[in-house]
């Protein structure tokens, strides 16, 4: 519940703080005092949106603060979730807001982000104002209506879960399905890639050899001829660079007999004899190596004209990514052949999850199906207490065509205010005052299913007086017995039935317009009561009626 707000440069307010009670407290005061600005300022804690136009004039920040009893509510796994501090006891939400436009949420003095705010709002207080009567037109609002009053949590949730898991499944096999159409669309494309490289049976290494063979080849001619020189000059008659050094050898041989001293230049020159002596016979051998060989020429070029049209084609430079491009290939390719298994495989997976889905479905829908009847009947007993006795109402459900999050269901409420009018849905047939008092009985019966902390009723009472009114006020009594309610109204018959009064007025201070906010005396409350009966002039019988009101 909520225990207390403040509220500092906010609008016309500079500083109040109230303090509530539990059960059924009222808030009245003249149109135009400031009833709405306080109600936007608590909608600032439980996660609206701020507006810079709301920080008062000439102030450059405005903060709200509400403090909350959470200690019958269950909140440690909300905290827990989003990692908040949680005492069990008492929880503080406040809002800072600058006129630079920059905001601030916090809970417990930690700062938080704003939805996760909306969130914990959303689970302490119902903020019921005029047009969330515009809400009962929406089917989705009806079916979480229904929800509630069956008290499905348990069975939405495992749908819920169902449906999440079914839809994840879909979505896979519809990806693989497009995956799919796509490949197919490239497979023959792909096919044929493939076999050209396979057909090509590169091998690593083999461009440079070719390479290198056919740079011989091109040169064969020339190769032989050099070859043929450098073994001439090497040994081809006595000026031969070998016939020469065999001839220093002997010389420096015979020098060595009385001059011992050479004896190492005659093995330095034996030695360049012997290396002259194998590049000659090495030199010969290339000779009758190296041939001049058109086919083989044609050959190589071929087999390299295939290698270079290959490497252009796809953008690569070397035989080796050309077998890489030729492995991954393989690799597509059989995951193409294997898609149709793949496929199969999940086609039967969402189909097994589907069934689970609609078997949740079914749960769900008959349990929603079967509180229907106490739903129409509880409402209509409630509507006629409201002086509306010759009111039916019923839930109509129809099967979806394909399950959403909520399930297979669509309900609409058809509505008829008088016996002889045909049911039709509430949104084309029922007035604003039948829909505020449709609204009032559909949140009391939601009161007594939820353990909502708190609801603030923000002039429900719209199209209603005399005796409907005073009766409104005791449906809202009533809830209080459950939950704290706050009601802001312009009607006595509803203020008099609040335990705790608060009035909003504005005072004139140093030329400037305030909002203020004060908790009635038991005499005060009469004078008020009063005021409402009679309007500004209190006539003593306003007062007496006011009194009896008040079971003074």
């Amino acid at each position: 519940m909520l225990k207390s707000l403040s509220i500092q440069n906010y609008a016309l307010i500079d500083s109040l703080h109230i303090t509530f009670d539990t059960g059924f407290t009222v808030i009245t005061g003249e149109t135009g005092a400031g009833k709405s600005i306080i109600l936007g300022a608590l909608s600032l804690i439980l996660g609206q949106r701020a507006d810079v136009r709301h920080i008062k004039q000439d102030e450059t920040k405005c903060v709200i603060e509400g403090v909350f009893d959470i200690s019958n509510y269950n909140l440690k796994p909300f905290f827990e979730e989003l990692d908040w501090m949680y005492d069990g006891e008492e929880c503080i939400l406040r809002r800072e807001i600058w006129a630079t436009g920059k905001s601030r949420a916090f809970v417990n003095d930690s700062p938080v982000y704003l939805n996760d705010l909306k969130g914990l709002g959303d689970r302490l207080i119902d903020i019921h104002s005029q047009h969330q009567n515009l809400s009962l037109n929406d089917n989705l609002f009806q079916l979480n209506v229904v929800d509630l009053l069956a008290r499905t949590a348990d069975e939405r949730m495992e749908y819920a879960k169902a449906f999440t898991e079914y839809r994840t499944s879909e979505k896979m096999l519809n990806d693989l399905r497009g995956q799919s159409r796509k490949n197919k669309e490239e497979e023959d494309y792909l096919r044929f890639q493939y076999a050209t490289l396979t057909e090509a049976a590169l091998q690593t290494g083999e461009q440079e050899q070719l390479e290198t063979e056919l740079e011989a080849l091109t040169h064969a001619e020339e190769i032989k001829s050099g070859l043929f020189s450098a073994t001439s000059l090497l040994s081809g008659d006595e000026h031969s660079a070998e016939s020469l050094l065999r001839s220093a050898k002997d010389i420096l041989q015979q020098v060595q007999r009385v001059f011992p001293k050479v004896g190492e230049l005659v093995a330095r020159v034996e030695s360049a004899y012997i290396e002259v002596k194998d590049v000659r016979e090495e030199a010969s051998r290339y000779f009758g190596e190296v041939e001049l060989d058109p086919a083989r020429q044609q050959l190589l070029e071929e087999r390299l004209s295939i290698i270079y049209d290959l490497q252009r084609k796809h953008s690569v430079t070397t035989v080796e990514d050309l077998i890489a491009l030729r492995v991954d290939m393989a690799k597509k390719l059989e995951n193409i052949d294997s898609l149709d298994e793949q496929l199969a495989v999940l086609e039967k997976e969402s189909e097994e999850k589907r069934a689970v889905m609609l078997v949740k479905a079914g749960v769900l829908s008959r349990k929603r199906q079967d509180a229907v009847p106490v739903i129409e009947k509880g409402l209509m007993e409630k509507l006629a207490y409201l002086r509306m006795p010759n009111t039916r109402f019923r839930c109509e459900f129809t099967t979806r065509n394909h399950p959403d999050a909520t399930g297979i269901d669509n309900v609409e409420f058809l509505f008829s205010a008088n016996r002889n009018t045909a049911l039709q849905p509430v949104s084309q047939i029922a007035s604003g005052g039948e829909i505020s008092r449709l609204m009032l009985c559909i949140k009391a019966m939601i009161a007594g299913a939820i353990a909502l902390p708190t609801i603030i009723f923000d002039e429900i009472d719209t199209g209603t007086s005399g005796e409907v009114a005073d009766r409104v006020g005791f449906i809202m009594e009533e809830m209080s017995r459950q939950m704290q309610v706050i009601g802001i109204t312009h009607l006595p018959q509803i203020a008099s039935k609040g335990l705790t009064h608060f009035v909003v007025y504005k005072e004139e201070m140093n030329e400037r317009v305030t909002t203020q906010i004060k908790e009635l005396t038991p005499g005060e409350r009469v004078n008020e009561i009063a005021r409402m009966l009679s309007g500004a002039e209190i006539s003593v019988q306003a007062v007496e009626n006011a009194r009896v009101m008040l079971g003074q």
